[in-house]
């Protein structure tokens, strides 16, 4: 894996309506911008790049993580997503998000029985994707429905990929919708 660049994001939102969010929610992103080995032409084995999908989860978990204090205790979402510049497929971002990325993203923030939601698509430098974000560990808990956008004003150039990885210490600030509570899940089968 050839890597250009990497780029941490952090999002605290302390008020909202008008009122004080208290404990404030913040987001944080994990951003690589990696050489894409497959521009060449149609590659039928896909599995170097979900080797860099097994590596990137551990490395953009673990720097997410640490951009929230580092205490996988108190992670409430994740979500993963990649863009592909135009010399690349979307296959590419499935084979780095999809076989192997989960794994080593669960192991840093805990748990996570459920599934990690995912966004992939083309783009090119400045592209933002938005990252769609859920409780860790039921995915029926409507108050932590959400998303982050990212970008990088420079990548993904032509022959890279951008992905991302990102965590969260809370749900939504002041949420309203009712549903399952963070408090009520049981967490056994990653739905409730």
């Amino acid at each position: 894996m050839k890597v250009r660049k990497f780029v941490t994001i952090i999002e605290e939102t302390v008020a909202e309506a008008g009122r004080q969010v208290d404990p404030p929610v913040r987001k944080a992103a994990a951003l690589a911008i990696i050489e894409n080995p497959f521009v060449a032409g149609y590659q039928e084995d896909l599995g170097e790049l979900m080797d860099v999908g097994e590596a990137l989860g551990d490395q953009l978990g673990r720097m997410a993580l640490a951009v929230l204090g580092g205490d996988a205790n108190k992670i409430h979402n994740y979500g993963k997503g990649a863009i592909v510049g135009e010399n690349g497929e979307l296959e590419h971002a499935a084979a780095i998000l999809h076989p192997k990325l989960g794994k080593p993203l669960r192991d840093v923030v805990g748990g996570g029985k459920a599934i990690i939601p995912s966004a992939k698509k083309m783009g090119g430098p400045g592209c933002c994707l938005d990252v769609p974000l859920h409780f860790k560990d039921a995915a029926y808990v409507r108050t932590h429905y959400d998303a982050m956008e990212v970008r990088v004003a420079d990548g993904p150039r032509a022959n890279e990929i951008l992905v991302a990885v990102v965590l969260t210490d809370g749900g939504r600030p002041l949420p309203r919708c009712g549903g399952l509570q963070v408090a009520e899940v049981v967490g056994d089968d990653g739905l409730r």
